[in-house]
């Protein structure tokens, strides 16, 4: 394929942004070569700026549960352009869209609207420790919780893919209050407790990591630690900005019947557009400003606009349980049979393909891939018109809008590349 466009838009992003991109995986640094600059998306499908035409499985890193530019969401979005952006003030929809996510995830009895998973893992994380009177986190290796300070401790996602153990910036003093733990190993988990128990505020978890690669809890994991939390009276936070919505509609929490004190959302959440949530127990959420000492604010959150799309998604889902079904139906075509020296993780609509010939189970597993050879297998499905995430550490993701034709066309062409 010829991206010239690209090329040229690339060269002059690197002289305006840093690494010519403005999310670091976007640049292509582990596979090599000049990141796709995308000019449209429909459906399952994005054209490039020179015209190239792309099935897409990052699907924006996993918000498009129902494809590029859904009719519920684009109508949704036409309306409320009539009545404004943003107005720092609140307004009707932040009620309902308040209400259909209590209704779609049951352990949330109060949320907070924010803008980026970020902010809702640093809020839900300052909550946590105000509320419990604690400084410590526990986290796991190999997760990403979005760029909050002490949780850039052996991170995942771009963190994983360029190989930065931990960032430079965060003071050591907020690394301190993070116990970075294996996913997956309940003893680890046990002994920390058992040694610092009455220090630890919170367990924070992708239920489904995501950005390592997709990697399933193993059976009794999500159990162990919602028993210790409550054991220790620590907070138990479902980090579900991937999952929330994605893997059922009350998200991992509803596929695996754990109910988590706090939880936090975004991606599917804002249909598309920049919005996020955290929220939980009534208890706790009360003690958020300005009913409570515990400080958090936004002049954007809940914008009107992010809003109406995610009052359209979810409205969508909730009316639609068949999406759930064609999602688990498609992604088990695009994940079945793989070839020798390739391990499939697949959790519902969430997969990765990991270049190595062992299971993957945590980040000490994930890290064994051949990296060299998931460059030239993306680069390969790159250059056929198949988009997938540009990172071995990165899961993938199928939507409603992606066919049977879509699916059997990838597979093919990755056959192609195994011969």
């Amino acid at each position: 394929m010829i991206r010239t466009r690209s090329e040229t838009l690339f060269a002059r992003a690197v002289k305006l942004i840093p690494g010519g991109v403005n999310s670091p995986v976007r640049a292509f640094r582990s596979v090599g070569g000049t990141p796709v600059f995308i000019a449209k998306g429909d459906g399952s499908r994005m054209v490039d700026v020179d015209g190239n035409e792309y099935i897409d499985y990052v699907c924006s890193w996993g918000p498009l549960i129902l494809g590029h530019r859904p009719a519920p969401v684009i109508e949704a979005l036409r309306e409320v352009l009539e009545i404004g952006t943003s107005f720092g003030a609140p307004t009707g929809r932040e009620v309902q869209l308040a209400e259909l996510i209590m209704e779609c995830v049951p352990s949330i009895e109060m949320v907070r609207l924010v803008n980026s998973g970020t902010e809702a893992t640093m809020s839900a994380l300052r909550v946590a420790r105000g509320f419990t009177g604690r400084d410590l986190t526990i986290k796991f290796e190999g997760c990403y919780h979005g760029h909050v300070d002490s949780l850039l401790v052996k991170a995942g996602s771009g963190m994983a893919t360029l190989g930065i153990a931990d960032t430079a910036g965060v003071p050591a003093s907020f690394a301190a209050t993070t116990i970075a733990l294996p996913y997956n190993s309940i003893d680890a988990v046990e002994q920390a407790f058992r040694e610092r128990g009455d220090q630890i505020a919170a367990v924070i978890v992708e239920p489904v990591v995501g950005n390592m690669g997709c990697v399933p809890p193993a059976p009794g994991f999500l159990e162990a630690l919602r028993e210790l939390t409550r054991k220790y009276e620590a907070i138990l936070i479902f980090d579900e900005v991937m999952t929330g919505f994605r893997l059922a509609l009350g998200g991992a929490q509803q596929r695996y019947g754990i109910k988590p004190d706090l939880t936090t959302l975004g991606k599917i959440i804002g249909g598309g557009l920049p919005m996020a949530a955290y929220g939980g127990r009534a208890d706790i959420m009360r003690k958020i400003a300005p009913v409570g000492p515990i400080y958090q604010a936004g002049t954007l959150s809940g914008n009107p606009v992010a809003v109406s799309a995610g009052i359209a998604m979810l409205t969508y889902l909730q009316a639609h349980p068949e999406v759930y079904e064609i999602l688990e139906e498609r992604t088990g075509q695009l994940t079945a049979n793989p070839p020798a020296g390739v391990t499939v993780n697949r959790v519902g609509s969430m997969f990765t393909f990991f270049f190595t010939d062992q299971p993957v189970t945590d980040w000490e597993s994930a890290k064994r891939s051949d990296t060299k050879r998931f460059g030239e297998f993306f680069h390969f499905m790159l250059d056929r018109g198949i988009y997938l995430a540009p990172s071995q550490f990165e899961a993938g993701f199928v939507s409603t809008a992606h066919t049977e034709r879509d699916i059997a066309q990838t597979v093919d062409t990755a056959r192609d590349y195994f011969r």
